[in-house]
């Protein structure tokens, strides 16, 4: 009988109190893969997260301890830094503590996984990818939503061609954040000031890059509208503040192979669709609307012929005609899959493409983004 072989990886969890970092990141994935019994190499060799917990605030980070059941925690970065065990460096902190972070441990030759954005404008996050790559570590940034079942879905159905030529996607994200004056609100301050790091073009247009770039084709060229539709919210400390940073923003991106995508992004829009993420892809041979989960699909054979005429009630059920794609597999937790394929890179050196370079990517479609509003014109990448 062969004897089971284990490589445990040392990991510097820094940030995570946050809501994302609580919840995806630790929760969702660092905790199930260790409950698992580690990630599965084969039959006999396995990879187990070993995680210190590192914040600012010691308090929550003891609950964190509680909650999680991992109970190495620090509030000294730079120990665990200097800590020869801990060789991989991972970063949910708010944006503009990132980039000073990654570099220190970029310094002391850890290797890096980070949430995104990896930084609030372009020349520091691709300076972070040159660092890496110069300092020969390992490094990764989070592009969770590739592995969503819906955009799964919609990937298989790429893949097999179900839609001919592709012509455009609709992309409309977003739900009602409450303001906190009459309902408490359910995200961070921080998102609202710009000097912060907030704003949802630098939040959300590094996932529409590597959505669209990996699913779509390269962007060439941003037109983009942004606003701040809240003037004020409650923060945390239950006073009034005033909002510098966009709330929402209106996109639209010309891939390199001809294909037109908009995006609509906001944090205060009540939405009446099927999720809070759509994308609906027009093809000339058929068409899909996928959530995050789901996707369903008209073909051209299934396509109904809508006559428009104003003065009756609809005669077509432009619902009727679409179909939702069966459940063939087993999906797990986009975060957890990302997570167990870095670690498979970090021990096996299996190909990770989700590189701080592309992240760095997501960086400059968002700041070219800002440069479209602020000069209210098309800009190329």
């Amino acid at each position: 009988m062969s004897e089971t072989k284990t490589t445990t990886v040392g990991i510097i969890m820094n940030g995570v109190t946050g809501r994302m970092g609580t919840n995806q990141h630790l929760m969702r994935s660092i905790v199930e893969i260790i409950k698992q019994g580690g990630v599965k190499v084969s039959d006999t060799e396995f990879i187990m997260p070993d995680p210190i917990l590192v914040g600012r605030n010691p308090v929550k980070l003891k609950h964190l301890s509680e909650i999680s059941g991992i109970t190495k925690t620090t509030t000294d970065l730079d120990s665990v830094l200097a800590d020869p065990y801990y060789t991989v460096y991972f970063d949910s902190q708010t944006t503009n503590r990132r980039v000073d972070a990654i570099k220190k441990a970029i310094e002391a030759g850890k290797h890096i996984y980070s949430e995104k954005p990896t930084a609030t404008n372009t020349a520091a996050a691709f300076e972070l990818a040159d660092l890496a790559e110069k300092a020969k570590v390992k490094n990764g940034v989070v592009q969770d939503k590739l592995w969503l079942p819906g955009l799964l879905k919609l990937k298989m159905l790429i893949d097999s061609g179900f839609f001919g030529e592709i012509l455009s996607v609709r992309g409309e994200f977003g739900y009602w954040v409450f303001d906190g004056k009459s309902v408490p609100t359910q995200r961070p301050s921080w998102n609202y000031r710009k000097e912060d790091g907030g704003g949802m073009i630098l939040d959300m247009f590094a996932h529409w890059r590597y959505v669209i770039d990996n699913l779509f084709g390269d962007i060439k060229s941003v037109s983009c509208l942004g606003a701040t539709h809240v003037t004020t919210r409650v923060g945390e400390d239950g006073k009034e503040y005033k909002c510098t940073a966009d709330d929402s923003a209106y996109g639209t991106f010309e891939l390199e192979n001809g294909i037109i995508a908009q995006f609509n992004s906001s944090w205060c829009v009540r939405p009446r669709r099927d999720d809070l993420l759509t994308m609906q892809v027009d093809g000339t041979k058929g068409s899909a609307v996928a959530g995050l989960r789901d996707c369903c699909i008209q073909s051209e054979a299934s396509t109904p012929k809508p006559i428009w005429n104003p003065d009756i009630d609809q005669p077509v059920d432009l619902f009727e005609n679409w179909s939702w794609m069966p459940e063939t597999m087993e999906f797990d937790n986009a975060f957890k899959v990302q997570w167990e394929l870095f670690l498979k890179h970090i021990v096996c050196d299996t190909p990770f493409r989700w590189s701080l370079r592309d992240g760095a990517k997501g960086v400059q479609l968002a700041e070219k983004a800002i440069e479209s509003w602020e000069k209210r014109a098309w800009v190329d990448l």
